[in-house]
């Protein structure tokens, strides 16, 4: 998959009528963390930001270099890191180390195999976008490896989307 211009132009296009509803729900989600500043870590085009909170600084980054979407030079941390639909794309986690070094919470929101699915004709398996899958397990292994325990799971963003797990994680002390 290439991130590029005509990419970011195709998700405005296909998902700017949910994406408000989509972004309402994730705000919803990680209320418990009462954060006041935020690392929206793969912010696409920047949804989650746009319909922020008042009072909620939200810093952006993706791996495209667009307005939207930066961490400042002295960033040093923030109450909550969200990966929204990012994690199963990261070739290599240590990317993120430093910010999850750094935060209270982590959000997570991503495709979820279950035990019962057909997984060569699952709507999530993309060989080309997706380097990684998950079970919920195997997720809450690797937090666990970062020193998260779970608060909060669901799956409050079905419907309008399937198979997505959302997960808030909390730094144990």
């Amino acid at each position: 998959m290439k991130y590029d211009l005509d990419y970011w132009e195709i998700m405005l296009r296909q998902n700017s009528g949910t994406a408000e509803q989509i972004s309402n729900i994730r705000w919803g989600f990680v209320k418990p963390a009462n954060a006041s500043t935020v690392l929206d870590f793969g912010s696409g085009v920047g949804w989650f930001r746009a319909f922020r909170p008042r009072g909620v600084t939200v810093f952006t980054y993706d791996v495209a270099n667009y307005p939207q979407t930066s961490i400042p030079e002295d960033f040093v941390s923030c109450d909550l890191v969200c990966l929204w639909d990012v994690l199963e794309h990261i070739p290599d986690f240590s990317v993120i180390d430093r910010f999850l070094v750094n935060t209270k919470f982590v959000a997570v929101s991503l495709p979820i195999v279950k035990q019962d699915t057909d997984f060569l004709g699952w709507k999530h398996f993309k060989p080309q976008e997706h380097l990684h899958y998950f079970t919920e397990e195997i997720l809450d292994a690797l937090f666990k490896k970062w020193l998260f325990s779970p608060i909060e799971k669901g799956s409050p963003e079905c419907p309008p989307r399937k198979d997505i797990l959302s997960v808030l994680y909390k730094r144990n002390i």
